[in-house]
């Protein structure tokens, strides 16, 4: 992590604060950085959690739900305001739980992060989230439709088999995935030879820019193919239950009274 760019962050985010009128009660780095397989070339993917005045959440013309600051070649900064992100953890999308999970903290409240994983573990639909991992790494690589032998970006089977790795996970464990390839290979079971080839993925990415395409080692293949069979229908929409939204309810509307910024 390079100083000077932490410190931009930093800058980036106080700014936000101001610029908008909201809090930011948890700020951390998700991408590559944060999945343990960044290239010497990764950019700094800071995602935020916002709280506005609790005014702007009574108001029928609410802001927008998304706060995005200048892209740039190094730094990609945006965040999601509280009831976009607690909408979505109902839902099953897997990107908050990342977030909470995330091993690279800019800043904030780690109150805040237990308030928002208790949502998720309160009201998060675990089939749903599930399904959100087999989607993206579908998305990536789908290994049951692709050849053996026919060669494929190995980036892409990075972040997939990182993505089906938080499936297996989710049948093993209860609560919310890490977001690190390293912790997800050690809380599951992988075969020895699987855990060496995604190392030596790992190891080219880390000083290349591009690791480049290639058939997918048998084991692997075999390995995620087995996974993606046993997961659920990735298009098959969820819509929570009417107790399930008034919980969740409930405690959007505890953090917003707790968290909303100072003086609202």
């Amino acid at each position: 992590m390079d100083p000077a760019v932490v410190a931009a962050i930093d800058a980036r985010l106080a700014g936000v604060a101001a610029d908008h009128g909201v809090a930011v009660p948890w700020a951390i780095e998700s991408g590559s950085r944060a999945w343990g397989f960044p290239s010497p070339d990764s950019d700094y993917d800071c995602r935020f959690v916002f709280v506005r005045p609790r005014a702007d959440y009574l108001s029928p013309w609410r802001p927008r739900d998304v706060i995005e600051t200048p892209l740039d070649p190094v730094l990609d900064v945006n965040g999601w305001d509280l009831v976009k992100a607690v909408q979505l953890a109902v839902r099953g999308n897997a990107v908050v739980g990342e977030w909470l999970r995330s091993p690279i903290v800019y800043g904030g409240d780690p109150a805040f992060a237990a308030a928002l994983t208790d949502v998720l573990r309160v009201s998060g639909d675990r089939a749903a989230t599930a399904r959100h991992y087999l989607h993206v790494g579908r998305n990536q690589w789908d290994p049951t439709r692709t050849a053996e032998g026919q060669p494929v970006r190995l980036k892409k089977v990075l972040y997939a088999t990182r993505s089906v790795l938080a499936l297996r996970w989710l049948e093993l464990h209860d609560g919310v995935p890490p977001m690190r390839l390293d912790e997800l290979l050690a809380e599951t079971d992988p075969p020895l030879v699987v855990r060496e080839v995604l190392a030596d993925v790992v190891a080219r990415k880390a000083v290349t820019r591009e690791v480049g395409t290639a058939p997918v080692p048998a084991p692997l293949a075999a390995y995620v193919a087995g996974i993606v069979s046993r997961a659920p229908d990735p298009v098959l929409p969820t819509v929570p239950r009417d107790d399930v939204r008034r919980e969740a309810a409930a405690r959007f509307v505890a953090m917003v009274e707790r968290w909303q910024p100072a003086g609202a």
